[in-house]
């Protein structure tokens, strides 16, 4: 169950990444001119609009190295004090889990080779072999380019583990017996990554297979500015793409902020609950604390400073 869990995750970082950590972001964050003061804070406050007690908003990193994976003392008690806990998908529905795997492959039967030179399906089957070879070369040949760039992805981190937030937060609610639910489904997910062409997101695993030995520095300055909880960094770096993938920020990104915006506002009607949803999703004025605002709710940041492991100062 793990490692389909992980599967989630692999998906969730990687259609954060499309935002932009290889794309040239933009001078200036659309945060700044909204101009909520510049705090740094991943855990935000819902309140007001007429609901009765306050809800928790959370920036998560889907993934991200097993030692950086932290709560706080303030995140642990939002959870124990929950009614429930809702992430992008239900990580714990072992049927969703177990469904991720019918929309690994490409629609109408398309194969790798259909979009790449024999030279570079052959390069993505050696990258595999050499550095996932648990996966078959003709699992390889029909997958999602997508989904195989997620897997590539992880190499970039430069440590033995990695984990998620979200396994952080799934672990926590365990202790106190609180049910985990999900703003979207895997289906819904799987109809983004069929929105980008498959020609584009062949172009793009070839590009992550070229660079999968160049130290990513983006990726470590994303790691940096996670940990110091400064979304409005994070906005420009993340968010501002320029460029084809660019194109489609309206299904990965501004859509799916609105959507969960709308469940958020019938939910906390009637019961308190923690969103932990990728801290891309945060900041600008088409992030999910300004459209809850604009919705009538007050959202404020929480104080979350990081719960070091025991022994550490």
């Amino acid at each position: 169950m793990k490692n389909c869990i992980r599967l989630f995750l692999f998906v969730a970082a990687f259609i954060s990444s499309l935002f932009g950590t290889a794309q040239k972001p933009v001078a200036k964050s659309t945060f700044q001119k909204e101009k909520p003061a510049a705090v740094k804070s991943l855990l935000w406050e819902i309140s007001g609009n007429g609901i009765k007690q306050p809800s928790y908003l959370f920036g998560t990193m889907h993934i991200i190295c097993k030692n950086d994976a932290l709560l706080s003392t303030e995140m642990e008690k939002i959870i124990a004090n929950s009614s429930a806990i809702y992430l992008e998908l239900d990580m714990d529905n072992m049927m969703e889990l177990l469904g991720a795997f019918q929309y690994m492959n490409m629609k109408g039967g398309k194969k790798l080779s259909d979009f790449l030179s024999e030279a570079d399906v052959k390069k993505v089957k050696d990258w595999f072999k050499a550095n996932q070879p648990l996966i078959p070369a003709g699992m390889i040949e029909k997958m999602k380019p997508i989904f195989l760039s997620s897997m590539i992805g992880e190499k970039g981190f430069g440590c033995e583990q990695q984990d998620g937030m979200e396994m952080r937060i799934m672990e926590e609610a365990g202790k106190n017996d609180k049910e985990i639910k999900g703003l979207e489904t895997m289906a819904y997910q799987a109809g983004i990554m069929d929105s980008i062409p498959y020609e584009l997101q062949a172009k793009d695993l070839i590009k992550s297979i070229d660079s999968s030995n160049v130290q990513d520095t983006s990726l470590t300055t994303l790691v940096d500015l996670y940990k110091k909880q400064d979304i409005e960094a994070l906005d420009t770096l993340m968010n501002k793409t320029e460029g084809e993938m660019g194109k489609y920020n309206e299904y990965l990104l501004y859509r799916r902020n609105r959507n969960w915006v709308e469940k958020i506002k019938e939910l906390t009607k009637t019961n308190n609950y923690l969103f932990a949803v990728g801290a891309g999703h945060l900041p600008g004025i088409k992030g999910v604390i300004a459209l809850l605002r604009k919705e009538g709710f007050t959202v404020k940041p929480v104080q979350n400073q990081w719960k070091l492991p025991a022994g550490e100062m």
